[in-house]
Parts: C-alpha cells; structure tokens; sequence
C-alpha cells in the first residue's frame, strides 16, 4: 500500500509540474549548462554523502564502534536502494546492512537511522525558516516550511516518548504483556536502545556539527548547478531551495522521490522570482547529479559488500559510557 501511494504522489507531482512549464524552453535551458559546473556540484554531492556517513557514525558510536568506510558503504548502499524502491524503503536496507555485516542489532540500527532522520529533519527546517526570514517569502511556500516545523517538533517529542518509554506511567503494565512474546521484547528494547543515542549531548552535537557540514555541501551544490545554466542563485535562495526540496522528499513518493523532488524546486522557484523553465532546469539536473553519485557509490559499495550474511546479531545493545 505505502509502495502504491508513494508511486501515485510522484505521478500527480510530475503532472502538476509538467502542466505548467514549456518542455522545449526547459530543453533550451539544459543545453547551455556548463558541465564544469555540473561536475563541481557532484563533488560537492559527495561532500554531502561523506558527512552524512560521520554523522551515522557518530550517532552509532555509543551502541558500537564501526569503521567509517563500512558505514560510508551502506549508507550509499541505503540510497541507491532508494533510487530504485519507493518511500525511501532503502533506509531499512541499510539498517539491515549494517545489522547484519557488524553483528548489531537491525531493530537498534534502524533505531539509530530513525534518530538521524529527526536530526535531519529539524535541521532542514531550521535551514528552511532562516532563509525565509532573510528572503521575505510568504504564501504556500511559506506554509509548507510552517508545517515542516510542525512535524519536526512532533517527531522530537515522539523520539523523546520512545527514549523515555520504560519510565512512563503504566510502563511497567506494558512490559509485562510485552513478555508473553520474547522476540516482541527483544526487538522493542533494541530499538529504544538506537533510540536512546538521542539523549547523550555530546553524540547530538557531533550528529548536528555533521549535518550542519554536510547542509553546506548540499546548499553549494545547488548553487554551482544554478551556475551551470547561468542562474545566480544566493546562498538564501540555495538554502530555500535545498531545505524545501528536502522537506518535499520526506513525504513517500515514487523511487528517488522522482516528481516531489521537481515540484518543491519549481514551486520555490516561483517564489523568489526564477521562471519555472529555468527552475525545473535547475532541479532535473540537480536531482540527475545527486542519482548519479549515489548511484555509482552504491554500486561499488555493493559490489565490495555483496549479499554475503553475517554469522549473528546482537539481541540488544549496551550502550557505553
């Protein structure tokens, strides 16, 4: 069901988008892009994945130490999964890579992943709400940014409920009738104890200094594509445009949110005053960049990886001092 949604919210949002731009102006657009440009946005694309794999790391480190080229690999290994299945379903991929490849608990690393979408979350939305202040957009955009905050602090305080699960009241009810089913409570502990790297300020503060760099790297890489096709992007107009982008591909679409991608693009577009040819443009490209660079480092990291199961898996972690 989620797989059938997600391919019908990309479709609505490829025809939404495609209803209002003229495709031969779009292509008149995309054959003066200086590839130079092009090429510099994907090496900034893979500054991006590289911070985005310390923060992973780091976020683990309390539960398990992991070498920072596994983790490299199955994060890439996770997004080219979610180029190629619907409703980022590659995030369970790389939860079960790495459970399975450093004997950790999946539940627990999934719990991990859960934590660094939040974290990525409000970021994005911090991102998104500063450069509305400095560029004075209003309107659906506007609204849109309102109720990505408004999810961000709901998914804060679900994240805070689940750490805190076995010290609220009726807990001990709860766990009691968790107990009848053994691998129930196994696996619920293990994913409170991914959940619970969320409440150690030092691990936090390495996860949002990672997301901060790597927000950087994303924010210039829509900029040097806007170059590419002779589009002076501001670094608020980047931001705008990066974080919107980004909020529009947490709602479950089509594989690479193909269609929620180009909508948010063109939408932001036309609020801070870039024709929609010259907006989509710019998202075809930048969305045609980062598929390739995860792609291409998810097939390597695939091929050195394999299908090849590890021998066991942790039932819960301890997590350390």
């Amino acid at each position: 069901m989620r797989a059938v949604l997600g391919a019908a919210i990309s479709v609505v949002a490829i025809w939404l988008v495609l209803r209002g731009v003229d495709l031969a102006r779009v292509g008149d657009v995309l054959r003066t892009a200086d590839l130079r440009w092009v090429a510099f946005a994907a090496l900034l694309s893979s500054l991006d994945l590289s911070f985005r794999a310390l923060r992973w790391q780091r976020l683990l480190r309390p539960i398990a130490h992991v070498r920072y080229l596994p983790m490299f690999g199955y994060l890439l290994i996770g997004y080219l999964a979610n180029n190629v299945l619907p409703a980022r379903l590659g995030e369970l991929v790389r939860s079960h890579y790495l459970g399975d490849r450093e004997a950790i608990s999946r539940a627990s690393a999934l719990g991990t992943v859960v934590v660094e979408r939040v974290v990525d979350l409000v970021a994005v939305v911090a991102i998104a709400s500063a450069a509305l202040l400095v560029l004075s957009v209003r309107g659906v955009v506007a609204s849109a940014v309102y109720v990505g905050a408004g999810v961000a602090g709901l998914f804060l305080v679900v994240l805070a409920l689940g750490i805190v699960a076995h010290r609220l009241p009726g807990a001990d009810r709860a766990r009691a009738l968790v107990d009848r089913w053994p691998r129930v409570r196994e696996l619920a502990r293990s994913l409170q104890g991914g959940l619970q790297v969320a409440g150690r300020p030092r691990t936090l503060a390495e996860a949002l200094l990672a997301s901060a760099a790597a927000w950087t790297c994303s924010i210039l890489a829509f900029a040097a594509v806007g170059q590419s096709i002779g589009l002076q992007l501001t670094i608020g107009q980047a931001a705008l445009i990066g974080s919107g982008v980004a909020l529009a591909s947490a709602v479950p679409a089509g594989p690479s949110n193909l269609g929620t991608f180009e909508l948010a693009a063109v939408e932001i577009g036309k609020a801070i005053g870039v024709p929609a040819e010259t907006a989509f443009a710019l998202a075809l490209l930048t969305h045609a960049t980062i598929l390739v660079v995860t792609s291409v480092g998810g097939a390597i990291a695939f091929t050195r990886i394999g299908w090849r199961r590890g021998e066991v898996s942790r039932p819960g972690p301890e997590l350390s001092g």
